[in-house]
């Protein structure tokens, strides 16, 4: 009946609520008056006045104006950039950084119990200092020149001094006192020798970026292996994240394994296990990105026993017969189905799983349960503090009952 119905908001308005639990994404979840609102800036426990930005058919957003009971865990954010309207980069920076673990830690629980309906437990390990840590930058120029990033949910260009995320070798204050091309996306990438590359690209989605300062290829040392990186290219970006995740893997190789590295990029990965196997051993390495199949080649072309496959994941996968290790990093949208279908035929021992999203990591999860395999470990760890972001590694091996 309408007098049942939930009541509307409309844009502007402002509202008290309680904060009740973090939701993916980084938003934080509030129920008002039969509504559902995703909220910025907030902590569970929390009393806040909010602001409705956008409405939507089933949920509104907001962001908090004022504070009426902090949580204990509220912080006075450490970079002056990070408020509302500010940059929309670090969204945990008002948060405590043992508590922005325990909620990432929170997502990842919930995610499994609501998608792939297993109940975990999951610790989010600290990973180095939560500023200076990332090496990739990604930034844009506003209708002056200036260097700096969007506020949140926005196209509006806030411009920025200096990033405290940015390692040292960005060197971010000093591109900030330059003049940029107007309304231009500028790529910064800095290699663990110390090497830094600029490039910039028109603001336009989808845009080519052109090299304009550094080399063309930056050098990453992985496990003694020196490793070229097209400033195209994929690579992580927290500065120990490489000898984080490869640590991992690496403890489920052997010696003459056949190892099959799914969205391989460049070759991080290949690189850290290429000792292990030894010549008996061989890696399939397959990636869909040119550039980064380009820098791949070009990195093991002395190797005989690595051969890298440039295309689709889940088409290239046909022409594999054995994998005894399936390594796999893919994008943020998980495997899916299909690729996890041809894994399995495969009938590897062990497939470790690389995750940046939780949510589809539980997808994949419950399709690889529904084939008779088992997630018989699984890590996180904190590789984007300061923001909402996981990094989650999951390892799977056959059920004793398949």
């Amino acid at each position: 009946m309408e007098g049942q119905r939930a009541k509307s908001f409309v844009l502007g308005q402002h509202l008290s609520v309680a904060i009740e639990k973090v939701a993916h994404g980084g938003h934080f979840i509030a129920r008002h008056e039969g509504q559902v609102i995703f909220v910025r800036d907030a902590i569970p426990g929390e009393l806040v006045e909010v602001v409705i930005t956008s409405t939507g058919s089933s949920f509104y957003r907001a962001d908090v104006v004022n504070v009426v009971k902090a949580s204990p865990d509220r912080v006075s954010p450490p970079c002056q950039y990070s408020h509302a309207g500010g940059c929309g980069g670090c969204d945990f920076q008002h948060i405590d950084v043992a508590r922005q673990r325990q909620l990432k830690a929170d997502v990842i629980i919930e995610q499994f119990s609501r998608i792939a309906k297993r109940e975990i437990r999951v610790e989010v390990e600290e990973v180095g200092d939560p500023l200076h840590w990332r090496t990739r930058i990604s930034s844009a120029t506003d209708d002056e020149g200036r260097i700096g990033f969007y506020a949140s949910r926005s196209h509006t260009v806030v411009p920025v001094k200096d990033c405290l995320i940015a390692t040292t070798g960005v060197n971010y204050h000093e591109l900030a006192d330059r003049r940029w091309p107007k309304k231009s996306r500028v790529e910064i990438s800095v290699s663990s020798t110390a090497e830094r590359s600029i490039a910039i690209a028109p603001a336009i989605r989808g845009s080519k970026s052109r090299l304009t300062q550094g080399p063309q290829l930056l050098k990453e040392d992985v496990h003694g292996h020196e490793l070229q990186v097209t400033h195209t290219s994929f690579w992580q970006s927290h500065e120990l994240a490489p000898e984080i995740l490869t640590a991992v893997v690496r403890e489920h190789v052997r010696e003459n394994d056949f190892v099959l590295d799914l969205y391989g990029g460049v070759g991080l990965f290949t690189a850290a296990v290429i000792d292990i196997i030894g010549e008996g051993g061989h890696i399939d390495l397959i990636e869909s990105s040119p550039s980064a199949t380009a820098d791949a080649r070009r990195n093991f072309e002395q190797m005989h026993n690595v051969e890298v496959h440039a295309g689709d994941v889940e088409k290239k996968l046909d022409v594999i017969d054995r994998a005894d290790v399936v390594v796999l990093d893919p994008p943020r949208e998980g495997a899916g189905r299909g690729v996890l279908t041809k894994i399995a035929a495969l009938v590897p021992c062990t497939l470790v799983y690389v995750a940046c999203d939780p949510a589809a990591l539980a997808r994949d999860c419950r399709v690889l349960e529904e084939m008779g395999w088992q997630m018989t470990n699984l890590r996180a760890f904190d590789l984007f503090p300061m923001t909402h972001h996981v990094e989650c590694v999951a390892v799977f091996e056959p059920s004793q009952n398949q």
